[in-house]
């Protein structure tokens, strides 16, 4: 824990604005030093990983850093133990962790983060650093081996969490739908991240980044909201 460095974001693009601009400094500052960094596409469904690949460099541009893609690497494993930093974009889990599981990926970051290689993972790509993907907001469009991720951090991941329920909504609120998985998985936290807020873990210390707070939930507890600037020591 003591030397990962990872920023785990909520979502990519706030409303209104350009994608990725506005984390991208927080991004950049992260990254700093950093010449390229090896991404990891495979959350993308409905557009190709070179798109995807040519989308983020061009927001990336801006730090100066350049945009590789695992996708086009004979060897992906390989690619990430050499890697500078990885990037881990959004999209659908499920896609992006049938094809992580399929060529090695999972393990390789882990043992890579541990080493302190820098991490950045927007909405699917911040699930994916945790110990399950089982708190996504996606549907599950192909199967994969299992629900197992990365696990670099101990909680569960709700990106995009809301607290809205929509007039007419007869379903599940989304914080009904953590309360069902807290019952299921007693020992676990979920975090609920915001849009517009991410989570950095840099010297073994986690902050919130974010102007709006983050809802904790645990079994045995009533949900309850924390803000930047607490201590969440007992995430780790």
């Amino acid at each position: 824990m003591e030397n990962m460095r990872l920023l785990l974001i909520s979502n990519s693009t706030n409303a209104g604005e350009e994608y990725l601009k506005y984390p991208i400094e927080r991004i950049a500052e992260h990254l700093k030093g950093v010449k390229e960094v090896i991404f990891v596409p495979y959350a993308a469904v409905t557009f190709s990983y070179a798109e995807y690949e040519r989308k983020v460099q061009n927001r990336f541009n801006e730090i100066g850093i350049k945009v590789r893609s695992i996708h086009r690497e004979k060897n992906p494993a390989k690619a990430i133990r050499n890697a500078e930093a990885i990037c881990v974009g959004g999209g659908n889990t499920f896609a992006l962790t049938k094809k992580m599981q399929q060529q090695g990926l999972m393990s390789a970051i882990l043992r890579k983060v541990k080493s302190g290689t820098p991490y950045v993972g927007w909405s699917a790509g911040s699930n994916v650093c945790c110990p399950t993907i089982c708190t996504t907001n996606d549907m599950p469009i192909v199967e994969p081996e299992s629900f197992k991720a990365i696990g670099a951090v101990k909680f569960q991941i709700n990106p995009h969490y809301l607290d809205a329920n929509p007039e007419g909504h007869a379903g599940e609120t989304r914080e009904q739908r953590i309360e069902e998985y807290i019952e299921a998985n007693p020992r676990r936290y979920v975090v609920g991240l915001r849009e517009g807020c991410m989570l950095r873990l840099v010297d073994g210390k986690l902050e919130l980044i974010g102007s709006r707070p983050m809802r904790i939930f645990k079994r045995g507890q009533a949900a309850y909201e924390v803000k930047a600037g607490d201590d969440l020591s007992f995430l780790m």
